[in-house]
Parts: C-alpha cells; sequence; structure tokens
C-alpha cells in the first residue's frame, strides 16, 4: 500500500476518534442522564452506540454496584422510616446547603412535587455528549464517578472536593450530578433549562439577559414512577443574610411556602448570625423539618410551636466542629428511637442521628412540660458518650393541620 494511502487512512481513524459521539440530533435530557448514570438510552438515541464503548460499559457496573449497595444499606430504610414517620407531606420542599444532593431529598421525601434546593455550587451549562470528542466520554464518565465518591460512601458531599470536581471536565456543573441521581431513582427527565430569578423572586428563562446581581439556576421538569409531573430547582446562590438579602431567592420560595424542609452535613452554618435570614425562614416556613445535629440549633425552635421526635445516637459533632456541641439536643436523644441508617457527618448507622421536627398548629398549646427545651452548655454530659436508652415517646401523635403525623414507635 502506499504511503499517501496509508496516511488517508490513519487520518480518517484518527478523525473518527476525536469527532463527537453524534452530530445528527442532539441527545434527549433523558438519555444523557441514563447514560451518565450507567443506563441505557432509548434504542433510537444518537447516544445508543457509545454503550458499545469498554468505558461506559465499565461505568455502567461501577454505578450498578454502587447504587445496589446504597439501596441495601441506606435507601430503601430512609423510605420506609419516612412511610413511617410522615404523613400528607406538603408539596413543596426545601433543601438549604444541598449541594446536587436531590438522592436524599427524594428518598426522604418522596411525595413532593416540586423541590427547591440551593448551595453555591455552579449549576453549570446544559450537557450534551453529542458535542463530545468520542476520546472524551471515558474521562467524562469517570468525573461523574469521582464527584459523586464521598455522597456514594458517605451520604454527603464534600465541600472541598466539589469545588475541584465540579469545575474539570468536559460537563461541569450540578447538573451531570442531578441527572444521575434523577436516573437512579426511576425518574424520567421532560425538559430541562437554565432560569434565573430577579431581585424580586419572579421567575425569567435563561434566554432573557439577566442583570449582574441575578440568581441563577435550573428547572428539570420530570415524572416519577407514577407518572406524575414535578418540578426540581436548583439555584446556585449565597444563602448568608448578605446573599439572600440581596437576591430574590427567598421570595421566590415563599411563593410555594409551606412546605417540608431537609437538612444534612450542613457545617454548622445555621448556627451563625451569619445565616439567621436563612434559618427564620425555614422555621416560619417548614411543615416538618428533618435534620441532623448540623442543621438548625434546637434553642432556635420555639418549643411551644414544636413537636421533637429525636431518632439514632446524639455523639456530639465531630472534630472538625469541637465547638459545635449542643447540651439540649444530647438531654432530648436521651429518649430517642432507634436509627436503621446512618445519615449525615456521623454517617455510621451507630452514630447518626435525625430529628423529625413537626410543627403544631397555630394556637396549639397543648405540649406537654417535657417539649421545653433544655438549656445550652458547652460542656458535654459524660452521659452523651453512651448509647441512648429506648423510653416511650416524647410525645403521642396527635392531628396536625389536618393531617396526622404518625411515628410509628
Amino acid at each position: 500500500m502506499r504511503i499517501p494511502t496509508m496516511l488517508a487512512i490513519l487520518a480518517g481513524v484518527i478523525l473518527l476518534t476525536l469527532a463527537p459521539a453524534s452530530a445528527a440530533e442532539p441527545a434527549s435530557a433523558d438519555d444523557t442522564a441514563r447514560l451518565l448514570a450507567g443506563l441505557p438510552p432509548s434504542a433510537a438515541s444518537p447516544l445508543t452506540p457509545l454503550t458499545q464503548d469498554a468505558a461506559w460499559q465499565r461505568h455502567q457496573r461501577f454505578f450498578d454496584s454502587a447504587f445496589a449497595q446504597l439501596e441495601q444499606r441506606q435507601l430503601s430504610k430512609i423510605h420506609a422510616w419516612a412511610d413511617a414517620n410522615l404523613a400528607a407531606p406538603r408539596p413543596a420542599m426545601f433543601y438549604f446547603f444541598s449541594g446536587p444532593d436531590f438522592l436524599y431529598a427524594d428518598a426522604f421525601y418522596s411525595k413532593a412535587t416540586t423541590y427547591i434546593m440551593a448551595a453555591l455550587e455552579p449549576t453549570g451549562p446544559i450537557p450534551d455528549l453529542t458535542r463530545l470528542p468520542r476520546a472524551g466520554i471515558g474521562p467524562s464518565l469517570s468525573y461523574v464517578e469521582r464527584s459523586l465518591q464521598s455522597i456514594l460512601s458517605f451520604s454527603f458531599f464534600k465541600t472541598k472536593d466539589m469545588k475541584t470536581d465540579l469545575n474539570e471536565g468536559a460537563i461541569n456543573g450540578t447538573l451531570p450530578i442531578l441527572y444521575v441521581f434523577l436516573a437512579r431513582t426511576g425518574k424520567t427527565i421532560r425538559s430541562v433549562g437554565l432560569v434565573w430569578l430577579d431581585a424580586n423572586g419572579v421567575l425569567h428563562e435563561a434566554g432573557e439577559p439577566p442583570p449582574s446581581n441575578a440568581t441563577r439556576g435550573a428547572r428539570i421538569v420530570f415524572g416519577g414512577a407514577d407518572g406524575a409531573e414535578k418540578t426540581l430547582y436548583y439555584f446556585s446562590t449565597d444563602l448568608s443574610n448578605s446573599g439572600v438579602t440581596s437576591s430574590g431567592f427567598l421570595k421566590f420560595c415563599a411563593t410555594v411556602a409551606p412546605g417540608n424542609s431537609l437538612l444534612k452535613s450542613a457545617s454548622y452554618l445555621l448556627r451563625s448570625s451569619h445565616f439567621s435570614t436563612v434559618r427564620s425562614f425555614l422555621l416560619n416556613n417548614s411543615t416538618t423539618i428533618i435534620q441532623d445535629d448540623s442543621g438548625i440549633p434546637l434553642a432556635a425552635y420555639d418549643s411551644k410551636a414544636w413537636r421533637f421526635f429525636p431518632f439514632g445516637r446524639y455523639a456530639g459533632p465531630i472534630e472538625k466542629f469541637p465547638s459545635m456541641y449542643q447540651q439540649g439536643y444530647a438531654k432530648l436523644f436521651e429518649r430517642a428511637q432507634p436509627l436503621d441508617f446512618g445519615i449525615g457527618y456521623r454517617w455510621r448507622t451507630q452514630e447518626s442521628n435525625l430529628l423529625l421536627s413537626i410543627r403544631l398548629p397555630a394556637g396549639d398549646a397543648s405540649a406537654s412540660a417535657e417539649a421545653a427545651i433544655p438549656p445550652e452548655t458547652d460542656e458535654p454530659p459524660q452521659r452523651a458518650r453512651h448509647a441512648p436508652r429506648t423510653p416511650a415517646p416524647l410525645w403521642p401523635p396527635r392531628p396536625s393541620n389536618g393531617y396526622w403525623f404518625l411515628p410509628r414507635w
């Protein structure tokens, strides 16, 4: 074979390797999510040929194993806990300081129809794998795996890692991670769009030029297993007092309030006066709050307005936050019920704590004397080092806002 002919063939091979997965048409958001999640896209998808690549098949095996273990170890138990302890949840749920963690938002509040998540991490562009060079698919899948490593192992994202992970690679931001969680929890993505909020909390499509102080985010419309349409909003925003005061984020949240709230591995920020505005919003606009001890400090709750149901064991904060011990929390958890899954910074099952707080109907002052929040001190008592007793519940279940909340002891 002549050298010019050989060079032409070689050039063709190189171009094929570097060519995008498909230039004919963009893949749907649902097919993109499935491919990133290690699930086969629809047969007609331009991404389907990528499932023949060894890199994607390895990626599929990795996620099949990781999510199967997670389902057995945590998710199925969280669903069972939520079914046993929550009834008639509000349509909206708030998950602040969440990162792209739709996985646990769905596990605790699977019946919500509007999810509002917010954190500093950037949304990023809408992923389009058909624009990637064929040789870039493998590294992009590795990026997704690396970004999910901590949450699949410990139930939370590591903030310092996200600053790096979510800004590297050909696909970046929180959207690819949200895609994976939606696909792996059996959701079907129907539409995705970038959005922004003005200072009054009015939602705008990304096509409209946003002002410099706009709160940017994404809206994902998806269907659950029952086909019901749901909406997920993720906003990249500063949740400190100065951040939410100058943005329309909380004004937007108020349009769907009241809702249910989740706080997990929140760096104890809500104990700071710099986050008092968000803390007040959650206390004033939540029907239920599920949190670990890194969320709202117990002393911030009005004991006459809330009923508390502790689960698990309060072993105190991890070493990184030594000053965040709560005497009142320790006292409350002396009467905690068992918890059969790990969650939060204390991710081992026998060390995890979870507090379910249920708002009483307006004007209900019938909470017993046991509802009084113990005083705070900085000194952890010796008894907090040991496993709690397993006594009767703090308060019997009773109707709240027309619904029965039934912690099944």
